[in-house]
């Protein structure tokens, strides 16, 4: 039977949008495999790692019929890669084998029984549904995304908390030294809910997320969450735990708030940690009236100091932190400029976007 008959960019599109989350090593050889189901014309893709599910669908040309089974993600992908892009491909089933064409080239491909593929249930009723632009959501995530803490013991900071409440969707992360925040409006009132989504899932998510307006849809479960968009489902489970209590995190008062010049900070700081070592990244800064100095030492004696110009006329101010902390988030802003807001040597940093309350991030200082 042909199971498919495409061109190689469409097919090789469809299978990478689902094999992102697909592990090489494994447990369990067939979640290394794509789930194949042929239903009439149209063929269903799923892949899984027990954590999260992504299934997509597409019209081909072919023989019309039933048909399932499963083969390996990584191989076939490698195996359309090699093929021209306006070359056609086919897909035939042929005994336990699927057989790869493309032009003069054939691949014999060794399956794995379709029945024996483990697909994640649907294990409680999913609340109600919110949708909002994929390049908004995106936006969210990649404000917040690289605040998660990693492999941290305390698994329910490894991923981002998504908050909906009333016509709002909040975004936070943080690995403890650090928080950041993010929020955007719905154009529909929901019943509140919170949910952490593991770090694996965000990861995969952003990646699929286009830069447009095409909408995604998005629901929440006890301990599922589901976003649907772009003809992918993409369904994963939750962490349990408590997220620490963001509000009490984010200083209410401001008292010495500097707007500075985004990317002359950011020039600043990489230059003066170019001098860090890499078990060490301090550096401190002096904030006095029209001047920000940043310096950094190592264990060589070395040492590196740089300054730029700024408008304040407040308290002076010497404070040490980690430098990477501040570089990531000035890397993952565009705005023109930020606010600073610094309330004293032992306090932590405030660092918001001047006249919107949408992102705050905040960041522990360190003694140097």
């Amino acid at each position: 039977m042909i199971i498919l008959k495409t061109t190689q960019d469409k097919i090789l599109s469809i299978l990478q949008s689902v094999s992102g989350i697909v592990e090489r090593r494994h447990t369990m050889p067939i979640l290394a495999n794509i789930f194949i189901q042929k239903i009439g014309s149209k063929v269903h893709f799923t892949t899984s790692d027990l954590e999260i599910q992504i299934k997509t669908s597409s019209d081909f040309d072919g023989v019309d019929g039933d048909y399932s089974t499963t083969i390996g993600a990584r191989k076939v992908i490698d195996i359309l890669r090699s093929i021209d892009p306006d070359q056609n491909v086919t897909f035939e089933s042929s005994k336990d084998k699927v057989v790869l064409k493309g032009g003069k080239s054939r691949f014999s491909l060794q399956t794995m029984a379709a029945e024996d593929f483990p697909s994640l249930k649907e294990t409680s009723p999913f609340g109600a549904s919110f949708t909002l632009s994929q390049r908004t959501l995106k936006h969210l995530m990649n404000q917040v995304s690289f605040s998660m803490a990693v492999h941290d013991i305390r698994y329910y900071l490894n991923g981002i908390l998504f908050v909906v409440e009333n016509n709002e969707l909040r975004l936070v992360a943080t690995d403890g030294h650090r928080l950041a925040y993010s929020s955007s409006k719905l154009e529909s009132e929901i019943p509140k809910q919170e949910v952490i989504l593991p770090r694996k899932t965000v990861l995969e998510l952003s990646r699929l997320l286009h830069e447009n307006d095409d909408t995604i849809s998005i629901s929440f479960a006890s301990n599922q969450a589901r976003f649907v968009f772009n003809e992918i489902e993409f369904v994963s489970k939750l962490v349990e735990g408590k997220f620490p209590d963001y509000n009490r995190v984010i200083p209410k008062k401001q008292n010495n708030t500097v707007l500075i010049d985004r990317l002359s900070l950011l020039s600043c700081l990489q230059r003066t940690a170019i001098l860090t070592s890499d078990k060490f990244k301090g550096v401190r800064i002096n904030i006095e009236p029209n001047i920000l100095k940043v310096t950094s030492t190592n264990a060589e004696q070395e040492e590196a100091s740089d300054e730029i110009e700024i408008d304040y006329s407040g308290d002076k101010i010497e404070i040490g932190f980690n430098v990477t902390y501040l570089i990531d988030v000035l890397l993952n802003m565009q705005q023109k400029s930020i606010c600073f807001d610094l309330p004293d040597s032992s306090s932590s940093a405030l660092i918001t976007i001047p006249e919107d309350t949408s992102f705050k991030y905040v960041v522990m200082p360190m003694r140097i």
